[in-house]
């Protein structure tokens, strides 16, 4: 999976700002935290659920069950807004 190419994201001071280009069916602007961007970040390479997992296991000192339900929802989320090429 990777993020679709209808969406352009940047970076602020942390916070990650994911919004839409013309041809995409999602008309809005997402804005997340730390976590979203580093998730994000991972996505603009062709990845998978296991390999962003363990990225953010590296990366971030917290329950596995935690960082899984945290990726998962992020995942869920830009999956419904088709921000996703699976």
């Amino acid at each position: 999976m990777k993020l679709s190419n209808l969406f352009i994201t940047h970076e602020v001071d942390g916070s990650m700002i994911i919004v839409p280009t013309g041809a995409a069916d999602f008309s809005g602007i997402v804005k997340g935290n730390r976590t979203l961007a580093a998730i994000v970040g991972l996505l603009k390479e062709d990845t998978t659920r296991e390999k962003i997992i363990d990225a953010m296991k590296e990366r971030y000192n917290a329950p596995e069950d935690v960082i899984e339900r945290d990726v998962d929802k992020v995942l869920a989320e830009l999956r419904k807004i088709g921000a996703l090429d699976e």
